[in-house]
């Protein structure tokens, strides 16, 4: 009997998906982070052969055929990169995409590394850097005396310096965008890399070839809508509890008989 193996594949997978749920619910609070979500494959299905009748003999060729799958298993977990919401907070350097596009950051290992997270801060030596301390790319150093920073849609960033009457450029930001951006490969910390599957970026100016505009003072919220979320929770539960039981009627039909 299959159906035993059939039905724990049926817990492991809802056991996996129960997981990801859980992971978006912990960070449905977590600037810029996108949700997860799981797919699932049927196992390889296995066909019996029809036997021979006294009236006619079953040929190779069966236009039904005797077929039984064999379970379910976690194929991929896709990361849904929809917006989510722009939330004010009055800080200058808050910044976020309004559209497509990554700010670039420089991973402690000299690697650039990609993130919708815009809570920025300037660093011990003038940088402007992540909450980690990781300096944005490309590099904009905040001279010591400024006292205003100012960043325009299309990536601009100046600085109100002690005086002068007019505002002086420092750098300007800019985004990657990714032919596949589902296929980028989280590290953690809010921060993704390239891999094969996403294929190599492409570096632009804001609000040029597709890319978002950067808006000051404002955060993007993560994309999790605890709702949905804890509508899949209870259909990953139930889930789970049929195939549960369906183990525990399994084992009762392989029981010998008159056994309790």
């Amino acid at each position: 009997m299959q159906a035993l193996q059939i039905a724990s594949s049926g817990m492991l997978a809802q056991e996996r998906r129960t997981e990801v749920i859980a992971n978006n619910l912990a960070n449905m609070n977590t600037t810029g982070y996108q949700r997860r979500r799981m797919e699932f494959n049927a196992l390889i299905y296995k066909t019996g052969s029809r036997p021979d009748m006294r009236e006619s003999s079953a040929g190779e060729n069966m236009q039904g055929g005797v077929q039984s799958g064999l379970g379910v298993q976690a194929a991929a977990t896709y990361r849904i990169s929809e917006q989510g919401f722009m939330k004010a907070t009055d800080n200058p350097l808050d910044l976020s995409i309004q559209g497509g596009g990554y700010f670039q950051i420089q991973a402690p290992d000299g690697e650039i590394a990609y993130t919708r997270d815009g809570n920025f801060q300037i660093g011990p030596e003038g940088q402007i850097v992540n909450q980690d301390g990781y300096p944005l790319q490309p590099g904009i150093s905040v001279p010591a005396n400024s006292q205003k920073i100012m960043v325009n849609a299309m990536g601009g960033v100046s600085a109100k310096i002690a005086g002068q009457l007019t505002p002086s450029i420092i750098g300007t930001i800019q985004v990657a965008l990714f032919p596949n951006e589902g296929g980028m490969k989280a590290i953690g910390g809010n921060l993704f890399t390239a891999s094969e599957q996403s294929g190599e970026p492409v570096i632009i100016n804001p609000g040029e070839g597709g890319g978002g505009s950067v808006l000051q003072g404002f955060v993007e919220t993560s994309n999790v809508n605890p709702i949905e979320e804890i509508t899949n929770l209870i259909k990953a539960h139930r889930a789970y509890d049929m195939n549960s039981k369906m183990m525990q009627t399994a084992d009762k039909m392989m029981a010998p008989t008159g056994s309790k």
